[in-house]
């Protein structure tokens, strides 16, 4: 490098600023356009039509032909919804559709997707069109590395977001549409939408606005079984075999008491009638999802005929529909929006989701879809998970509810640490501490069973949303038992600090680590497939001993393992879950590390684990012999 003489150098310092920017091109923004025009709560002038071809199931391809009224020639924007009810986020799966076309009179239309917002078509509507026909194909994935399956040879799920547009500049709730759908032949449909007639395989719905339609969601299917649970709600089962619909009287009856405890705890319905939809399979892609008057599940195909093999799993029927009161009907304030195109912000999840998480293990207690002793066994799984999660320290609660956006349910590498959908979970204890607050606060008098029904049972037979804010959730606490409720429920959500476990001691538990799991862990481990050593080594494993999880800071973390490697061998011999779990015994209460060779990419490494403190599961025991808030709390209404 050549270097400056002392008076070059000062003549370069003396020059004039602007002399730097010669030769430099300086751009400006090309100003953007609005996507779509506002939102108005009036009425569209029409009503859409929606004819759905879901036959070709061997391809998994939904032909869509919509028909949309218009009132004057000039420019029309269309959507398809991107934030998604129950989902939280921007999920509508845009790149899943395909075919495009759009005539009017019978003639072509160009259409313009939208550069800035890709949600967004503009078309120009030409003089003397009264509707424009609109033609395009929903690819459901044909592979779960692609996306959630939706249409399989034995059962599909529409989801009519997903294969629709819709007019932009009305609130959703005044756009009303019919809609068709052809069925395979010889199968048969379930959803909380009215049936106007039948035409062989067509089966033609009563007009709905359109928000009611995205809430009612199908599954149809070959096999098929519909069980009448009383209080207006029903149980649609679809399964991949004829043989999966096995269910016994005495496992209807207790999807019956769901039904029946949800009445009582909330005294009142926002349906007319509820369609649990409820599939049984290994090929379509697992759901669990709100709506109004209906919810979608699916479970493994041995959910009736594996009943005693263990309960892990089934709470996901009380979780969904408990969430026809909480989060359907009652919604949070900045949750709700007048379309699927407006952002969704999710700071009350932590009430929406809380809350239901923990109604819907303590209904499946109440009912009988769980054990009480496995309801337990998972609460005391939960409150270890947060008394020791590291993430908590720098992390609120608040924050995690921003994740169905910022995240998107993708994986983490590190859950423990950078903290994933707590408020589902860790919304949970916040609600188990309530609980006990209000029966010490009462005298045992008051208890989350009067906040569930003077919130979310009100209204009888409403079936709009009624939106709320944190005032009135300290609104209604204080109306129950008067506390400083606001302060109490901040500390939780917006400090970081000690995990909400007050609940444990004053309800005559306490949380211990034993040497064996409970049966409800091993139903678990079974149910995700996993082996799960958090609170021993501070990993899960999954099949063939690839590491699905390891705790920050953990044992497992300071050695060098992470998420995505494969253990090939324990202490020299071939990996196995039952060896792994050996070493575990063996190295307790010695000095001698346990040796894993692990393989991830194409390298290999051995990790020494010093870790001998043994296999530990938390559990609640039971301390003294008085009448116990929590098991008051699971006892049936």
């Amino acid at each position: 490098m050549r270097l400056l003489s002392a008076a070059a150098l000062a003549l370069v310092l003396a020059a004039p600023a602007a002399t730097a920017q010669v030769g430099v091109a300086r751009p400006q923004p090309v100003p953007m356009e609005e996507p779509m025009p506002p939102a108005r709560d009036i009425p569209y002038p029409g009503t859409l039509r929606l004819d759905v071809d879901a036959s070709d199931t061997s391809r998994g391809i939904y032909r869509v032909v919509e028909t949309i009224p218009v009132a004057h020639p000039g420019r029309l924007t269309l959507l398809y919804p991107q934030w998604l009810p129950g989902n939280h986020g921007p999920s509508g799966p845009i790149s899943s559709l395909a075919g495009i076309r759009i005539t009017a009179n019978g003639r072509p239309i160009a259409w313009l997707r939208d550069p800035a917002y890709v949600y967004a078509f503009h078309v120009d509507v030409p003089a003397g069109a009264r509707e424009l026909r609109v033609e395009f194909q929903h690819l459901s994935p044909t592979d779960p590395s692609q996306g959630r399956v939706t249409m399989t040879p034995a059962i599909l799920n529409l989801q009519w977001e997903k294969m629709s547009l819709y007019p932009a500049g009305y609130f959703t709730r005044g756009i009303p549409v019919q809609a068709n759908v052809t069925y395979p032949t010889g199968w048969q449909a379930a959803t909380s939408l009215d049936v106007a007639s039948r035409a062989g395989a067509r089966i033609s719905y009563r007009a709905v606005p359109y928000e009611t339609l995205v809430d009612s969601p199908v599954f149809a299917g070959r096999y098929y079984r519909r069980e009448d649970l009383g209080n207006h709600m029903a149980l649609n089962i679809f399964a991949d075999e004829p043989g999966d619909l096995a269910a016994t009287p005495a496992q209807i009856e207790v999807h019956r008491r769901l039904a029946e405890q949800e009445l009582r705890l909330y005294g009142t319905q926002h349906f007319s009638h509820y369609e649990f939809l409820l599939a049984l399979t290994d090929e379509l892609g697992g759901i669990g999802l709100e709506h109004l008057r209906s919810s979608e599940n699916s479970e493994d195909r041995d959910y009736f005929t594996g009943w005693n093999m263990g309960s892990a799993g089934r709470d996901l029927l009380a979780h969904e529909s408990n969430h026809s009161w909480d989060g359907k009907y009652r919604r949070g304030a900045d949750l709700w929006t007048p379309t699927y195109n407006v952002p969704m912000r999710d700071s009350l999840l932590w009430v929406y989701e809380g809350q239901d998480q923990f109604w819907g293990f303590v209904l499946a207690a109440r009912s009988g879809l769980m054990p009480a002793d496995d309801v337990l066994a998972e609460f005391a799984r939960t409150a270890a998970i947060y008394d020791t999660m590291p993430g908590r320290a720098w992390r609120p609660l608040i924050d995690t509810t921003n994740d169905p956006i910022v995240q998107g349910r993708r994986p983490h590498p590190w859950t423990s640490w950078m903290r994933s959908e707590d408020y589902y979970s860790e919304g949970m204890l916040i609600w188990l501490e309530a609980d006990a607050k209000l029966r010490q606060l009462s005298g045992g008098r008051k208890s989350m069973n009067n906040f569930a029904r003077a919130f979310f049972g009100i209204n009888p037979g409403d079936q709009g949303v009624a939106t709320y804010t944190f005032e009135d959730v300290v609104r209604t606490l204080n109306g129950i038992q008067p506390f400083d409720w606001a302060s109490w429920l901040h500390d939780r959500v917006y400090n970081v600090g000690p995990a909400p476990l007050a609940w444990i001691q004053a309800s005559g538990y306490r949380l211990v680590y034993r040497d064996t799991p409970t049966p409800y862990w091993t139903s678990r481990e079974h149910d995700r497939k996993v082996f799960d050593l958090t609170f021993s080594i501070g990993a899960t494993i999954g099949e063939g001993g690839r590491i699905s999880g390891v705790a920050w800071d953990g044992p497992m973390f300071q050695a060098g393992g992470t998420a995505g490697a494969m253990i090939v061998a324990v202490n020299g011999r071939p990996y196995s879950n039952d060896l792994l779990r050996q070493a575990i015994r063996e190295a307790r209460g010695g000095h001698d590390p346990i040796r894993l060779l692990v393989k991830r990419g194409d390298r290999f490494r051995e990790l020494s684990l010093d870790y001998h403190d043994g296999l530990r599961y938390p559990a609640l025991e039971r301390v003294g012999t008085g009448p116990s808030n929590l098991d008051a709390l699971l006892a049936p209404l």
